[in-house]
Parts: C-alpha cells; sequence; structure tokens
C-alpha cells in the first residue's frame, strides 16, 4: 500500500512541473463542474422560494425528475451534483476514519439513488420571473434565470445583460444551452470512450494472451474495421438508423461510438500483452496453475494500464470531435437536446450575423479538447519511458 501511495506521490509530482499539463487538468475540472453545477448557474426555477412563510425549493423536483427527452443523462448529473459535497466531506476526513467514511459514503450514495426512483415527472409551466416581486413572496434564482428549453429572448438576440451569450435561432438563452450541451458533449466523450475501452481491452488481452487462431481471426477483423474511415461509419451507421425510423438520441449516439471506436484500445493492449505474455513471471503464473482470469486481470491487465490510462484521454477528445461533428451535420443528438454541434448548425446560413452561435461553441469545443490533449500529454511524459 506505501508503495502505490509513493508511486501516486512520484506521478503527481511530475505532472506539477508540467505547466501545460497543469493547465489542462485545470480546464478538464472547470468543464466537469460546469456540467455538473449546471442547475445551480442556469436554471428557470428559483432555488429557494418563500411564500407566505412557505419555504420550498422548486428547481429539485426537477432534479429528481428532468423534464427533457435525456432523463438518462440529466439524472446522471443531478446526482453528481447531490453527491459532490458528501464526496468531497468524505475525502477531507478519509484519513482519520477511513472505514467509517466507507460504510457511510456508501449509504448515503445509495440513498441519494432512491428519490431518482420515487419521483415522478410533472409538467410545470409556472413563469416564475414574472412573479418574481410579488408581495408576499421572496425568489431566490440562478444566477442566469433561463433553462435551456424556454424561448424567452428574442430570435438570434446578441448578447447582453438579460442573456449573457445572446439566445438561438427560436429565442432560447444561448448561456442555459452552451451549460447543458457541456453535460451532452462530456457524457458522450467519457461513456463512448468507457464502452470502447472495455471491448478493445477485453478482445485486446484474449488475442494477445491466447495467440494462434483466435489472434489471426481477431487481427482480420480489426483491419476490416481499418479499412473504412471511422467518421464515415459513424455517418452510415447513424443514416441507416435515421431510415429506419429509430429514435435518436445521446444513448444512440454513445453507442454507435463506442462500438466503433474500439480499434484503436484492442491494438494497444495487444501490443502490450505480447511483450508482457514473454515476462518469466508470467510463465511463473502459468506453471503454478493460475487461473486465467485471475492472470489477466492481476497481472496483465495492471502492466497495460498505463498506456491505457493515456489513450482513454485522448479517446475522449475523438468522441467529442464526433458527436459534434454528427450533431452538426444533423445525425447526432436530435432537438430539442442543447448541443454544442447543434448550436454550430443553427449559425450555418450565416455565421457572421450569428456569430454569437459560431463563436461561443466554437470556443468551447477548442477548450475542452485542448483541455484534455493537454491532460494526455501530460500522462504520457510520466508513464511513457521514452518520453
Amino acid at each position: 500500500m506505501d508503495e502505490v501511495v509513493s508511486l501516486r506521490r512520484s506521478a503527481w509530482k511530475k505532472f506539477r512541473r508540467d505547466p501545460l499539463a497543469l493547465t489542462g487538468l485545470f480546464g478538464v475540472v472547470l468543464m466537469l463542474l460546469t456540467a455538473v453545477l449546471a442547475p445551480l448557474i442556469s436554471n428557470q426555477r428559483p432555488l429557494l422560494m418563500i411564500d407566505d412563510g412557505t419555504w420550498s425549493m422548486p428547481f429539485l423536483h426537477s432534479l429528481f425528475a428532468p423534464d427533457s427527452s435525456e432523463v438518462l443523462v440529466e439524472c446522471a448529473f443531478n446526482y453528481l451534483l447531490l453527491w459532490l459535497p458528501f464526496g468531497l466531506i468524505a475525502w477531507a476526513v478519509a484519513k482519520k476514519w477511513p472505514r467509517m467514511v466507507r460504510w457511510v459514503l456508501l449509504v448515503v450514495s445509495l440513498a441519494l439513488l432512491v428519490p431518482f426512483f420515487l419521483v415522478k415527472p410533472r409538467l410545470d409551466k409556472t413563469d416564475y420571473l414574472t412573479e418574481r416581486g410579488t408581495p408576499g413572496k421572496i425568489m431566490i434564482f440562478a444566477p442566469n434565470p433561463y433553462g435551456p428549453f424556454e424561448q424567452k429572448a428574442r430570435i438570434n438576440e446578441k448578447p447582453n445583460a438579460r442573456h449573457w451569450l445572446g439566445s438561438d435561432n427560436i429565442g432560447r438563452d444561448l448561456t442555459a444551452r452552451m451549460l447543458y450541451g457541456a453535460r451532452v458533449s462530456l457524457a458522450v466523450g467519457l461513456a463512448a470512450t468507457g464502452i470502447a475501452l472495455l471491448i478493445g481491452t477485453t478482445i485486446g488481452i484474449c488475442s494477445g494472451y491466447f495467440g494462434g487462431r483466435f489472434d489471426l481471426i481477431t487481427m482480420r477483423i480489426v483491419e476490416i474495421f481499418i479499412c473504412f474511415p471511422s467518421f464515415l461509419l459513424l455517418l452510415i451507421l447513424m443514416s441507416m438508423l435515421r431510415d429506419y425510423k429509430f429514435e435518436q438520441s445521446i444513448l444512440v449516439v454513445i453507442a454507435v461510438i463506442g462500438l466503433t471506436d474500439w480499434i484503436g484500445f484492442c491494438r494497444l493492449v495487444r501490443g502490450e500483452v505480447l511483450k508482457v505474455r514473454a515476462f518469466p513471471y508470467i510463465s511463473s503464473c502459468e506453471v503454478a496453475g493460475m487461473p486465467v482470469r485471475r492472470l489477466m486481470l492481476y497481472h496483465l491487465l495492471p502492466n497495460v494500464s498505463a498506456p491505457l490510462l493515456i489513450s482513454f484521454t485522448f479517446g475522449i477528445v475523438g468522441s467529442i470531435l464526433a458527436e459534434s461533428g454528427l450533431s452538426f451535420l444533423g445525425f447526432g443528438v436530435q432537438a430539442p437536446t442543447a448541443s454544442w454541434g447543434g448550436l454550430l448548425r443553427q449559425a450555418l446560413d450565416d455565421p457572421f450575423h450569428y456569430w454569437q452561435l459560431t463563436l461561443f461553441p466554437g470556443i468551447a469545443l477548442f477548450l475542452i479538447v485542448c483541455s484534455f490533449n493537454f491532460t494526455g500529454e501530460g500522462l504520457r511524459k510520466i508513464f511513457d519511458p521514452k518520453a
């Protein structure tokens, strides 16, 4: 355990010496916090309302039962929003009471899941903004008192004091659309890359370890996939789903990107396993009769985890750009769900006239891509012996 802690500290010291890596990590954390805290930054419902002495929090119902077409993704980020304070407290006191903190955090994590199953969605068309200032009512709103679906602004309004980043082509607040669009990009990037990582790692370890006919067939399948440009393959699959009237959503985009992006992970893992497979301690484990599953999980996988972590970081960038490209072409996340690629598509007719729809999503994509790339490059310098 002490060796693991010392290795982490050594890696963190090396990481801190790289200004670009630290900048990238700061950008990643900032983007994650922005997506998680979106309901507290931009929300059309009051965070706190006092009506004739009665206290209520109207925004809480929308946290547990979001009025969105992408309920699963919204609930996942809302759960993280509720869990985050408990996680930070547990991290702060973990050294003093590690065992007790672990059990308390587990109970709290399970308890926070209960409202998401019990609270039912309801249609709330109350215009709280117009009721602000009513005698006997005190309302505390988020800094940006607009949601991602409300049409409260003029069409294609430029940035001003009421709508910080302006509005889109049907009068929805662009700040809210950008904040909730960050959830879409991060959900697709993390989930799709996670699926690709799981598939590629499983196939790569089996192919590298067993070799023979299994490796031969697997590599021929991989070569067939390599023949197709990845983005072109994504377009073909999404257009086929569209022709069959399949309901497109974030989950479909995640599944398609994840199922087409595992090739790189598979080849990387196979190559690393072929090197580790020749080490004497692997032969010793086999002679001792260690089960193959245990050998793969506890001896092969840890030795390929460092390059996998680096590739995972870069893979997130590819998935985010793939989702934005699909949404820009109309094959990705569908309206009314907020998406940075969808916002760029709205400015396609006249990018200079609708400059707010071009500039802000473009800057957001540039920053998130640079952040993950800088972080991945910092990890590569730590774990790659040739760096």
